[in-house]
């Protein structure tokens, strides 16, 4: 009999027999379970693996065979035998050995493997192929230890050429897998060296990987072609491949830059995309969550992938430009009169009017703007054109002032506003479908003095939640707030300013206790972010459909959890704090500056201070704070220096409290440089910045005694809350921004 057990993705597990043969072909298998004793058909796409007791009719091990390590996505990871005639159509074969000479067949499916990696060093690899040779090696480490000052700076860089999986081998981890291990397998170094070195490490240096192609000594596809060798993945050149639409709508342009890849087909539930780092399995785990595809990883040079990502989502971006060009000349010789009435421009179509409008939208939209601001001049001066990216406005177009009349109505026309109407401010919306995606713009006309009118535009992308890890909490909040939502009711408020994440942070706490057993209600203003499984209201203040009133109609849909976009008043505050008190959990957003000062504001509203404290189960506070481009940042000098002035900061604000000073070999400064990648700023992207007062007995206590602001941050503190500050000043002493961000945003 051919016992089995399966292994789902769910992290279940079934065993039975196979009750017919397992092909090549197959996408499923038959099982006459165990104990129930029902025949049962499973998809190979919902299973990781199948141990099989004794291997199967027709799929035995033949030919050479290879050691490889894999990993599912459930988290397990074996060392097996991959026989050379082990792959099939979903997956492949491993025969892991057992005691004496026993040896038992597992079936990994490609879609529940994680990633899988020849057991080979990348070095033996790259000899074995012919790209590296025991001269080029000594010739890239004289390079890296002239790059050193130090004996200790000499240490740290070898720490960093090795792979901290090598060094861990018995416990199966694989983080991100270095060139460097080149230099034991050569005997240039020892492992104790290395070992000694990766604990005194500090800051990071270059890889050996990079000395070896700046030194010219290995190209980027020679190191890539022995890594997809080794990783067990296909190398492929980009310059040959048309990517399906399909599949580059499946990536938004914003994911594939920060993660540098390139989507090249979708067929089913399988997304194939290209990698240029694929020592990084977060790629693969983030390419998973967002896209709710399989994807399968290929090789590709980040030369290849970035005039890809140039070639098939920025192609249109210069059109802007272009059309701007094309237009300048008709802009001299075309004029509008001040006091015109534009309502003649309905009549007048203006194909390049129309154009140019929705090519700035879609323009901002691939900049990862989130408001496009529209200021006409005084007069003959032009209309200004700035995207907000990354919390600061910049400059994006500069449109001829004949033309700022017209391009004004056209927005009121797309956003069905009243263009006759220039004297009372205006609010709209424009959707636009691009990709086989949907753009929301949501506008807002204001007038101003001379007649004119601004307009400005939040773009509102549909996008997914991350998961908790990705939000930026440090481990010290992530441990705590994971606590707090296992609660089964309480109330849990996001507060900071209108920007700051809040939505994403409510709605990725969602998806963590989002399953089939929760009945989830969600009302927003406007639903940016959609998630299966939740049950997602748009309110509509319009029609009296208010905050207020969607919480009493959800009272009546038998909820789990309710999540109300903003308390904007006291009687929306109050319906939330009861349903917090009668079994529910509920989650909302306030517009206050801290944890503390959110619970003082509310008792301020009028809520009942012993209702209040009763319901609290915690408050996070948040910012967001500019974060150093990863591509071009280096460490900082003097970090000794700057490791006491952080220190002498944090006691400035929490005093002698334990765990919060973290000790100076922790510390690694960076600084802002300046590269391609973030336009020579030095910063690309932001970060979080965190502020969790959880409702213990003592915060509670606080509150009903109506104690004021100063004083419920020091007992919060007391308790285990670490400030905005001090949660930035922990970043920055992680390398992840600097202190000049963490001052714009903190007090």
């Amino acid at each position: 009999m051919n016992e089995l057990t399966i292994k789902l993705k769910t992290g279940d597990e079934i065993k039975g027999v196979l009750t017919r043969s397992f092909k090549y072909q197959d996408t499923d298998v038959e099982v006459l379970t165990e104990g129930s004793r029902e025949t049962l058909v499973f998809s190979l796409d919902e299973i990781c693996y199948i141990r099989f007791l004794s291997p199967p009719a027709g799929i035995g091990p033949g030919g050479k065979d290879s050691l490889e390590e894999v990993q599912t996505i459930a988290g397990e990871t074996f060392r097996v035998h991959v026989p050379a005639n082990g792959k099939f159509l979903k997956g492949f074969l491993g025969l892991q050995p057992g005691p004496g000479e026993s040896c038992q067949t597992l079936f990994f499916t490609d879609s529940g493997v994680r990633y899988r990696q020849d057991a080979r060093y990348t070095g033996q690899i790259l000899q074995d192929q012919g790209y590296v040779s025991t001269d080029k090696l000594e010739a890239a480490l004289k390079l890296q230890e002239e790059q050193a000052h130090r004996d200790q700076d000499a240490a740290i860089l070898l720490a960093d050429a090795v792979d901290e999986g090598d060094m861990h081998e018995q416990r199966h981890e694989m983080h991100h897998t270095r060139v460097g291990d080149i230099l034991v397998e050569s005997g240039l170094v020892t492992r104790e060296q290395v070992e000694a070195a990766f604990k005194s490490q500090k800051g990071k240096k270059l890889q050996v990987g990079e000395l070896l192609i700046m030194k010219g000594l290995i190209t980027e596809e020679q190191l890539l072609s022995a890594l997809a060798t080794k990783f067990r993945l296909r190398f492929v050149d980009l310059e040959t491949v048309i990517p399906g639409d399909a599949a580059l709508s499946a990536i938004s342009e914003g994911l594939a830059t920060r993660l540098r890849v390139f989507p090249i087909s979708l067929e089913g539930r399988k997304l194939v995309v290209a990698t240029c780092a694929p020592t990084d399995l977060t790629i693969g785990d983030n390419l998973r969550f967002s896209t709710n595809f399989v994807p399968e990883l290929v090789v590709a040079p980040s030369h290849q992938i970035m005039a890809a990502i140039d070639k098939y989502y920025r192609n249109r971006i210069e059109t802007v430009d272009t059309l701007l060009n094309s237009m300048k000349s008709e802009a001299e010789t075309v004029t509008i009169e001040e006091e015109a009435d534009d309502t003649r421009l309905l009549f007048e179509p203006d194909s390049k009017i129309i154009s140019l409008v929705n090519r700035i939208l879609i323009d901002a939209y691939r900049r990862g703007a989130s408001d496009i601001h529209f200021e006409p001049g005084n007069g003959n001066e032009p209309l200004n054109i700035r995207y907000r990216i990354d919390g600061e406005c910049i400059h994006a177009h500069k449109v001829a002032a004949s033309y700022k009349g017209a391009i004004t109505v056209r927005i009121k026309i797309m956003a069905d506003l009243n263009i006759a109407e220039r004297r009372r401010p205006q609010s709209g919306k424009i959707l636009l479908r691009y990709r086989q995606q949907m753009l929301e713009y949501r506008v807002e006309i204001t007038p101003m003095v001379g007649g004119r009118e601004a307009a400005v535009l939040r773009l509102l992308a549909a996008s997914k939640p991350l998961p908790l890890p990705g939000l930026g909490l440090l481990p010290h909040n992530l441990v705590r707030f994971v606590d707090i939502l296992e609660k089964p009711h309480g109330i849990i408020l996001c507060v900071g300013p209108t920007g700051s994440g809040k939505t994403t942070t409510l709605h990725s706490a969602l998806g963590h206790i989002n399953t089939q057993e929760r009945k989830i209600w969600t009302a927003e203003d406007p639903v940016e972010i959609t998630q299966a499984g939740l049950c997602q209201v748009q309110v509509n203040a319009k029609i009296g459909f208010t905050f207020a009133e969607a919480l009493r109609s959800f009272l009546r849909a038998d909820p789990d959890v309710i999540m109300i976009g903003e308390m904007r008043d006291a009687e929306t505050s109050k319906i939330a704090i009861e349903a917090s008190l009668t079994g529910h959990l509920v989650f909302s957003t306030l517009h206050t500056n801290s944890a503390p000062e959110a619970a003082v504001r509310l008792i301020e509203m009028g809520m009942d201070p012993f209702n209040f404290s009763d319901a609290l189960l915690g408050i996070v506070a948040q910012r967001l704070a500019k974060k150093l481009c990863p591509a071009c940042k280096k460490p900082a000098h003097g970090q000794r220096e700057h490791y006491d002035d952080t220190v002498a900061s944090l006691r400035q604000i929490a005093g002698d409290r334990e765990g919060v000073i973290p000790d100076f070999k922790e510390a690694n400064f960076m600084k802002a440089v300046g590269c391609e990648e973030c336009s020579g700023t030095g910063y690309k992207g932001r970060i979080a910045l965190h502020e969790l007062m959880i409702g213990t007995e003592s915060v509670k206590t606080a509150i009903r005694r109506g104690v004021g602001m100063d004083e419920l941050r020091s007992i919060a503190m007391d308790e285990g809350m670490w400030t905005l500050k001090m949660d930035g000043l922990l970043k920055v002493l992680q390398g992840e921004t600097d202190l000049e961000q963490i001052l714009k945003v903190c007090m």
